[in-house]
């Protein structure tokens, strides 16, 4: 596959990583891949090889305050900036692929503001794939960090906590966790504004799922213990044109599982399915 990577501004000047990867032919359509919490695009390469060589062009960047784009690490100055950010490389999406059909594929973080994107902003797409999104978390966080978050969010926003995230809860295979702690691009800091407004995006979309106007995959893993499968099972009941598919026994990262290749096989099905094969 072919890649690329440059740099565009967001609205408010923050600088922000991209990178494209394209099939050696020509694409039957283009994904914008949206990243999760504290990770980095990076990770995708073996998610955009699968897709490459189905044919599918992938776009992606790093989230403002994540990997090599720029923002204090964890923080976001308002969740309709994070939307914004996703509208940009989507945008640059069909702008490079111009005629093709254009997906969405947004996983845990990026699933929540996927999702929000799609409810929101109601973007001209042919369709999205969710995995494993921040609907609700799967535990609930000790309450004092809940109600520190909650007043610092009014007082000073931009204070940073430690996630606390255990790498066990991502994937089966423990070089997965391993990787995860000594990448450098990875971080386990989240602000306060950033969890105050990624935890009422996740409640909204739940709230407005029904309102839903595009096909849209949606799977998770039965035994995630970083983000509620039950909140999926309960979005996609609500949602209309969503496919559900429950991985039982799969953790958090479901394309980073022992599984991978039969979970990147179910996105690549469902893509293709909805898109011509080029002329």
């Amino acid at each position: 596959m072919k890649q690329f990577e440059w740099a565009r501004a967001a609205g408010d000047g923050t600088q922000l990583h991209a990178q494209c990867w394209e099939p050696e032919g020509p694409p039957r359509a283009a994904v914008t891949l949206v990243h999760g919490f504290g990770e980095h695009c990076g990770r995708y390469r073996h998610v955009a090889a699968a897709l490459t060589g189905a044919g599918y062009a992938v776009v992606t960047g790093d989230h403002r305050g994540h990997g090599k784009s720029g923002g204090l690490r964890g923080h976001t100055p308002s969740y309709e900036a994070l939307l914004d950010d996703v509208d940009g490389l989507a945008r640059a999406a069909a702008e490079r692929f111009a005629g093709l059909p254009q997906f969405v594929y947004g996983h845990s973080m990026g699933g929540n503001v996927t999702l929000n994107y799609l409810l929101r902003r109601r973007p001209a797409l042919d369709g999205a794939v969710v995995t494993s999104p921040w609907l609700r978390l799967a535990f609930e966080p000790p309450k004092f960090q809940v109600l520190l978050g909650r007043a610092m969010d009014r007082i000073y926003p931009a204070l940073i906590q430690d996630t606390g995230l255990d790498t066990e809860g991502l994937s089966r295979d423990p070089a997965v966790g391993a990787a995860y702690i000594a990448d450098p691009l990875v971080h386990s800091k989240i602000s306060a504004r950033m969890y105050t407004a990624l935890y009422a995006a996740g409640l909204w979309a739940l709230e407005h799922a029904a309102e839903l106007r595009l096909p849209l995959l949606l799977m998770h893993g039965g035994a995630d213990p970083i983000t509620s499968a039950a909140a999926s099972q309960e979005f996609a009941a609500r949602a209309p044109g969503c496919t559900f598919k429950r991985w039982d026994g799969l953790r958090h990262e479901m394309h980073n599982e022992p599984e991978q290749a039969d979970v990147l096989a179910e996105i690549v099905g469902w893509l293709r399915a909805r898109t011509p094969v080029p002329a």
